[in-house]
């Protein structure tokens, strides 16, 4: 799908911009810039918005300074999507991180601030008491800046994640099928009656930095802030053109990648694997290969089974979803 739009956009409109919301983030933006190198394409996510949000009640809570915006929250992110971490952080020129860790000690138990903690509270899909994201700083001297539902699944197998009683000791919510399809449902009802006038469509800020993201390309004032894009030497110890997420430089007609820095070396072990295997992905599907996407598969820090369970699940997948993949020789699967 990404790649026919990939293809329109360079035979219709080569000189748009394009911005993308859509997950899987790095593969989406990547088969963009693979099918039209010459895309002027971004990938927008506000994970590191959240965590900006959480540092900002940090720095509430520990300096008594009253509300504080999550843009007063300078940050240095770098990584890939969605398990992206913060090398800096600073409040007025305060270096954040030893204040939060003094807040990740009194708080590792589960922060009480951001989500329901009653009986019920995981019955929200999106609770979370920040547990995992404050394990990894005490641990690893990084901030991670994702929602802890997507730094789990990042991690190795049963850090986090491995049983449904694993998350709850976490203190955080998985997504189910069954609300997605929900979800769905009631986004689609809701845009038949914007259509057909039935309910007035209501202006209001959605969290995201879309807007502001096209007045500054407009020419309409400078904006920082972080993307998704091809790595130029940003993140000079990751791989050249592999998507990564750092900040960038918004301005007229141009978003210029900020110089993030090396990934400490707490981290980039595991960064570098799941930058790897996105890349090994990437070539598989460009290549139509199902070895190498296999290969990605089994090298997921969350596939912990064996390798035939892997084929098997692998396999099962591929069958189930074979309208879909109509460009494959699916006779390969015999072959793993």
């Amino acid at each position: 799908m990404y790649e026919y739009i990939a293809e329109k956009i360079r035979d219709v409109v080569p000189d748009a911009w394009v911005i993308s919301y859509t997950n899987p983030m790095t593969l989406c933006i990547k088969t963009l810039y693979r099918v039209f190198p010459g895309i002027r394409a971004f990938g927008c996510c506000h994970e590191v918005f959240g965590t900006q949000k959480f540092l900002a009640k940090v720095v509430e809570e520990k300096l008594n300074t009253g509300p504080v915006e999550r843009e007063e929250i300078k940050v240095n992110p770098v990584g890939v999507n969605h398990f992206t971490w913060l090398t800096e952080a600073r409040y007025m020129e305060k270096d954040l991180f030893p204040l939060y860790r003094d807040f990740c000690l009194e708080h590792k138990d589960g922060y009480k601030g951001t989500g329901p903690v009653d009986s019920n509270w995981m019955n929200n899909h999106f609770a979370s008491e920040e547990k995992v994201k404050m394990d990894l700083f005490l641990r690893f001297g990084v901030a991670g800046a994702a929602g802890d539902r997507h730094l789990a699944e990042f991690c190795s197998g049963n850090w986090y994640l491995g049983s449904p009683e694993n998350v709850r000791n976490w203190h955080f919510s998985l997504t189910p099928v069954s609300w997605r399809k929900k979800d769905l449902k009631e986004k689609l009802e809701r845009s038949k009656r914007l259509v057909s006038g039935e309910e007035e469509p209501v202006i209001g800020l959605t969290g995201e930095e879309g807007t502001n993201q096209i007045r500054a390309i407009l020419g309409l004032g400078d904006l920082v802030t972080n993307v998704n894009i091809p790595n130029q030497g940003q993140i000079p110890d990751l791989p050249s053109g592999a998507v990564v997420e750092t900040n960038a430089v918004f301005s007229s007609g141009s978003v210029r990648p900020v110089m993030a820095g090396k990934l400490p070396e707490s981290i980039a072990p595991m960064v570098k694997r799941i930058a790897s295997i996105q890349e090994m992905l990437s070539d598989g599907i460009a290549k139509r290969d199902l070895k190498t996407v296999f290969a990605a598969f089994i090298n997921d820090p969350l596939m912990t089974c064996s390798i035939d369970d892997a084929k098997a699940l692998f396999k099962e997948m591929c069958l189930n979803t074979r309208k879909y993949l109509t460009m494959y020789d699916l006779s390969e699967l015999d072959m793993l």
